[in-house]
């Protein structure tokens, strides 16, 4: 388009211009988007972070403080990048348009750029989006010319790496951008500067990660390559021993670490600081190969996990240890003593593939089988979902999920439809209490149909959430709306494990 507009054409663009941005509402320095303004942020505002979130999410009201901050931080500095949230429960096509499947879900529209946005994948602290947000469009470093820079850098974060090079145009200089681009939640400087050499008692080129815990900063001693560097600053950027929050949960469970060993422990109690010693100590030997996390046990937002892996407060302090692979795996040590030695023996028999997994399982009801629905769990599953004579319909439910509670009359009726049936069987399993190997539950309700036969073949339910569609599907054999599992198939609209945890 051209600029060489007439001067009365001129203003009646920017008239409309902007009436049209006087529809952009903000609430606390951040923008309020919905589809019908959401294009004109984007034209009026190139580069937007913009949260989809829920009023009811826990996740998202712990976030509003940090996110106005963030934006509040912004407005100070002059930058032109803007903060922005939309009410994904409101506005349902927008949330559908972006992918939305969890709360709060963050993207960030570069260059006015609608039809690819960036993941946002870092922290939920103001700093965490402010240097994700500097990293995405500006310098993948900044140049430190004078100590007072280097200083600053180091004083205001976290953790902040800095690259010192005589020549900034160095082979090892350029191995270093190139690994600051691909970190996004932590600050990278680098400079050629003698005094700053100095200051921080550098002889020769090489890179230092600063941090505000542990041994303070840690000098790489490799070789100078991406890989080396990124290796370097995966395993020091975390402390030691970290506890699960609300803002540090997107470091842990976005990390390059997937092996992850929990303390369970009130902070209250007496001997709190006796357990983490012996926790710390632990961990030395496993660093860049065990996070190791402590997780409050009083905590009401923790319950959900303390819940996930089989236990109540009262039982705590509890070590378990999980794998965040393809498939969560859990494990439990033998001996409940928290001590160093303890630990480590048993970390040592995980690093060595010697751990058999933990599955928990509910005793069997003993009216397990006498309503319509039949009660499954983890010691009596393999024996009702395997019976060669049997087609059997599992609901896999949490039971605070809100789409299993809405599914729960239709699920009753099916099991009343088929009650007197000789070959068909509907049942249910909480899976907040119970895991069995054949079956890996990501998202609630999991719908698995289980056919007739010794080959032990597994089924998944893709159809419509109706007694016509249950139905259909189960009188087809399985067929009508299901799909071999493991195959892709329809998109699950229940709640997904991980987000509901916060692991992600």
């Amino acid at each position: 388009m051209s600029y060489k507009c007439r001067l009365p054409h001129f203003f009646l663009l920017c008239t409309l211009a902007v009436a049209s941005r006087a529809d952009i509402g903000e609430e606390d320095g951040v923008l309020v988007l919905k589809k019908s303004n959401f294009e004109e942020a984007l034209k009026a505002h190139p580069n937007i972070l913009v949260e989809f979130y829920a009023p009811w999410c826990g996740h998202c009201k712990a976030l509003v403080p940090e996110y106005a901050k963030a934006a509040s931080m912004l407005k100070a500095d002059g930058s032109e990048i803007r903060l922005a949230k939309v009410d994904a429960t409101e506005e349902a096509d927008l949330a559908q348009e972006y992918g939305v499947r969890g709360y709060p879900t963050i993207k960030f529209f570069k260059g006015g750029d609608k039809e690819s946005p960036k993941e946002y994948s870092a922290g939920r602290q103001a700093d965490d989006i402010i240097n994700w947000l500097k990293k995405r469009t500006g310098p993948a470093a900044t140049t430190l010319g004078e100590v007072a820079q280097a200083e600053t850098m180091i004083a205001e974060n976290e953790v902040a790496v800095i690259g010192f090079f005589k020549d900034a145009e160095s082979e090892g200089a350029t191995a270093f951008l190139k690994a600051a681009e691909a970190v996004d939640d932590v600050p990278f400087g680098i400079t050629s500067n003698d005094a700053v050499f100095s200051k921080f008692e550098v002889s020769k080129d090489g890179v230092v990660l600063f941090k505000k815990f542990d041994e303070g900063r840690n000098t790489f001693d490799g070789e100078l390559s991406k890989t080396e560097l990124l290796a370097f600053i995966k395993a020091n950027q975390l402390p030691l021993v970290i506890e699960f929050t609300e803002q540090t949960a997107p470091k842990i469970f976005g990390g390059e670490i997937k092996s992850h060993i929990l303390m369970f422990v009130p902070k209250a109690a007496d001997d709190f600081n006796d357990k983490m010693a012996e926790f710390k100590k632990a961990s030395e030997g496993f660093k860049g190969k065990i996070l190791f996390i402590f997780i409050d046990s009083e905590v009401d937002d923790n319950q959900r996990i303390l819940e996930f892996f089989g236990l109540k407060k009262e039982e705590c302090p509890a070590i378990r240890l999980i794998t965040l692979e393809e498939e969560m795996t859990k494990y439990r040590p033998e001996s409940e003593a928290i001590t160093a030695d303890n630990i480590i023996a048993f970390c040592t028999l995980f690093t060595e593939g010697k751990l058999k997994p933990h599955l928990m399982s509910q005793d069997i009801p003993e009216d397990w089988d006498k309503n319509p629905v039949r009660v499954l769990v983890g010691k009596n599953f393999e024996e009702v979902v395997f019976d060669p004579k049997k087609n059997v319909f599992v609901e896999f439910y949490a039971p605070w999920c809100g789409h299993c509670k809405q599914l729960d009359p239709i699920w009753t009726k099916l099991g009343e439809k088929y009650q007197d049936s000789a070959d068909i069987v509907v049942a249910k399993m909480d899976s907040t209490a119970n895991e069995i190997e054949t079956v890996k539950v990501h998202s609630f309700p999991t719908l698995k149909f289980f056919p007739a036969g010794d080959e032990h073949k597994v089924v998944d339910y893709n159809g419509e959430r109706t007694l016509e569609g249950f139905t259909k599907f189960l009188e087809s054999g399985g067929k009508d709306g299901g799909a071999p599992a493991g195959e892709e198939g329809e998109e699950d609209e229940g709640i997904d494990v991980s987000t509901h945890l916060g692991l992600v």
